[in-house]
């Protein structure tokens, strides 16, 4: 947005004595530091700020290493996007994999921080569950390893949140096995077709299915039977690790309801799954995956919530009252369940895991910029507000990575465990007061900070 403060300056780093000689100069000079991967915080936090001025923003677009080692089931990896991991993995093997993000344009060091869910969550858990090692510029300017760093900090900036503890330059992580041949499908319900009701029954079968098999449910506008008239359609959109066969006996035995067919499905190899679930068009090559960037332009704003206990099927259409009143609302119900469920909260920062029955992603998006940013901002807080009854509560659970202002920020200069514990504790849980030892042992002058980083536990005015 215009008024958001940008950047005195950009630096972008070549290599990782750069990126160490950046964070030394910027700490000498005093000069407030933001750092930019992929580019996509919800909130712009890693290239805007709101409370910083003046401060400058280092750039790792150009750091982008994927040194796969299929021997030891393993890869190096810097800034690349998750496409070109998930790329650079296919070109060494088909049967390997890495359990990361549906959106493949992510730099892949922000969003391992905040936790890293994807597809195949539901069989392998997070992206930050097979994380083996990481190399970071911490406050001092020192490059770090795991050794070196301790199990503290390697714990906090594995779920932790992204610019709170340091620079990531590299990430190790663990591959895991996935089958030659994986289905994928999309099946659309609109309301009249008994939505409601369908959408009821995934809220109690998608997170006990069989472990193999994550379904999502895409929630949109759409038109309705009756002219002029707008209803709500919910895809049913789903990877299953395995063969078209045996999926439609998981479904016949677990989701009749939904009427997949034989011809819904559609047998392709892992790396293409990653295109169709990205919602690429149908044929478009693998390479496609390289180019990095994403094209969106648009405005949006965006909210999470982790949902506990099924919402009642008679409560769906008051819902979607308030959500046709918007006019281009998107809602994600991504279900939970299996391997999630058998991680302990504490095992990383990330905390939603027993429980949860599926994630809810609202977001809505305009073209003209701050002319009707009010008008959507407004519309999503009252949808939000709206929903809090039939999610998890005390904390109401949110998710790092969807990011939210909304919900609490330092202010200038100056971070206070106390204001930040209202959303410390929502997006980290028990976990946001070993998060806060941690930066208080690492980085206790508050180098690293932001709108909603890690406060220390000393406070004041930072250089």
């Amino acid at each position: 947005m215009p008024s958001v403060p940008k950047p005195d300056f950009i630096f972008t780093a070549l290599d990782d004595s750069q990126v160490q000689a950046a964070v030394v100069c910027a700490k000498q000079l005093r000069i407030h530091m933001r750092v930019r991967s992929g580019g996509h915080d919800y909130e712009g936090l890693s290239y805007a700020s709101l409370i910083e001025k003046p401060f400058m923003v280092l750039d790792l677009a150009k750091i982008r290493a994927v040194n796969v080692d299929i021997e030891h089931n393993t890869a190096w990896i810097q800034g690349a996007t998750i496409g070109e991991v998930y790329y650079r993995i296919s070109e060494k093997s088909s049967v390997h994999g890495f359990p990361a993000g549906l959106c493949t344009t992510l730099g892949i060091g922000g969003h391992i921080t905040g936790g890293a869910y994807g597809s195949m969550m539901r069989k392998y858990g997070l992206g930050v569950d097979h994380v083996l090692d990481a190399k970071i510029v911490d406050a001092n300017g020192r490059v770090l390893d795991r050794a070196a760093m301790g199990e503290d900090l390697f714990w906090a900036i594995r779920g932790g949140g992204g610019g709170s503890f340091g620079v990531i330059l590299w990430w190790k992580i663990k591959l895991v096995p996935v089958p030659q041949t994986v289905t994928v499908f999309t099946v659309t319900k609109t309301l009249e077709q008994g939505g409601n009701k369908l959408l009821h029954r995934w809220q109690r079968v998608a997170p006990k299915i069989d472990e193999d098999l994550f379904i999502r449910v895409i929630i949109q506008p759409g038109n309705s039977s009756v002219p002029g008239k707008r209803t709500v359609t919910t895809s049913y959109n789903a990877l299953f690790l395995g063969g078209a066969d045996r999926l439609l006996r998981v479904m016949k035995h677990g989701f009749p309801e939904l009427g997949l067919t034989r011809k819904d499905c559609v047998e392709t190899s892992w790396i293409k799954s990653v295109l169709y679930i990205a919602g690429y068009p149908d044929g478009t090559a693998p390479e496609v995956l390289l180019q990095g960037k994403s094209t969106t332009k648009a405005h949006f704003k965006a909210k999470s919530d982790f949902v506990r206990e099924e919402i009642p099927e008679k409560s769906l259409n008051a819902l979607w009252e308030i959500f046709l009143q918007e006019d281009g609302p998107l809602m994600i119900w991504n279900p939970y369940g299996g391997m999630m469920s058998r991680i302990a909260e504490s095992a990383t920062p990330f905390p939603h895991r027993k429980g949860v029955l599926y994630k809810i992603q609202y977001v809505t998006g305009w073209i003209d910029g701050e002319k009707s940013m009010a008008k959507h901002m407004n519309w999503m807080r009252k949808f939000y507000f709206y929903t809090a009854p039939y999610v998890s509560k005390y904390p109401r659970e949110t998710y790092v990575n969807y990011r939210d202002l909304d919900i609490g920020m330092n202010q200038k200069n100056n971070t206070s465990f106390f204001q930040a514990f209202s959303w410390g504790y929502r997006y980290f849980k028990g976990n946001f007061n070993r998060l806060v030892k941690v930066k208080t042992k690492v980085d206790p002058s508050n180098f690293f900070r932001h709108e909603q980083s890690i406060p220390p536990l000393t406070t004041g005015k930072k250089g």
